[in-house]
């Protein structure tokens, strides 16, 4: 082979190379940015919509800016020693102005958020005991969002909220508290049972005593009627002539009879 045939060769294999490398269009969707690189090194972002790169000089990674949520669960033990798990979700986004360390500076963002918020829930509820633990659930959520956010931050992640959305002991512990709880219930209804059979008797008792009061002024109001009866009665006879004695005897014949009358028409 001649060296100009040579030649041609290596203009076809110049050619070949050179038609290889050319213009690549690409998309960057909308909520996303296209992240630029150039001979491996980061160049800026471009925003949704056409961009061209020229490969494999250049490249164009789409990063999504859309808030993302991590769910995990973290057991820890409370202050009197029941294992709990504890549900939490992490909502997060990534700061544009800050693209660069979100994407180059940090691998497994996921993975760190979910190391703070373990560390943060062991150091924290282990204070606490269960009822305490159910209480204090701003309180742990407060300590959370001020961790992370300060752990993420520098390297542009913006945490959105974090939320506890589940506390869960072991199996007999629940079963163990919704049995006490169903006892105290049950230990308030006897009580306000009591107390309202308590009042039930306090009102009749009063309302007896009442009755009882009220039987008896009416007893003594017959007892003055009658006394003031027989008084007049034997005034009456000793104007009419009888003697005190003869009044007597005719006012004892007389209720004689009248009793044996009433006696006579009772159907008893």
């Amino acid at each position: 082979m001649s060296d100009s045939d040579d030649y041609e060769e290596m203009l076809l294999d110049h050619a070949e190379s050179v038609t290889s490398i050319g213009v690549c269009p690409m998309c960057v969707p909308t909520g996303q940015v296209g992240v630029v690189q150039c001979f491996g090194k980061f160049q800026g972002y471009v925003e949704p919509g056409l961009t061209c790169f020229c490969p494999p000089f250049s490249s164009v990674q789409n990063v999504s800016l859309a808030v993302t949520q991590n769910v995990g669960n973290t057991e820890c033990k409370t202050k009197d020693n029941v294992t709990l798990t504890i549900c939490t979700a992490v909502q997060y986004k990534i700061n544009k102005s800050m693209v660069r360390q979100a994407v180059f500076e940090i691998i497994n963002p996921e993975a760190q958020i979910q190391a703070h918020i373990d560390d943060v829930l062991r150091s924290t509820v282990p204070t606490m005991d269960l009822d305490a633990a159910y209480e204090a659930k701003e309180q742990v959520t407060r300590s959370m969002m001020h961790a992370v956010k300060a752990a993420m931050a520098p390297y542009g992640y913006e945490i959105t909220n974090i939320l506890l959305t589940d506390l869960r002991p072991e199996k007999h512990v629940l079963d163990a508290m919704n049995t006490i709880n169903a006892s105290r219930r049950q230990r308030e209804a006897a009580m306000e049972q009591g107390e309202a059979e308590k009042v039930l008797r306090v009102k009749a008792a009063e309302a007896d005593a009442e009755a009882k009061f009220l039987s008896g002024q009416g007893i003594a109001r017959m007892r003055k009627a009658v006394a003031e009866g027989f008084r007049d009665s034997m005034q009456s006879m000793g104007q009419g002539g009888l003697s005190p004695q003869d009044a007597m005897h005719m006012m004892i014949t007389t209720q004689y009879i009248d009793t044996l009358k009433d006696y006579a028409s009772s159907p008893n």
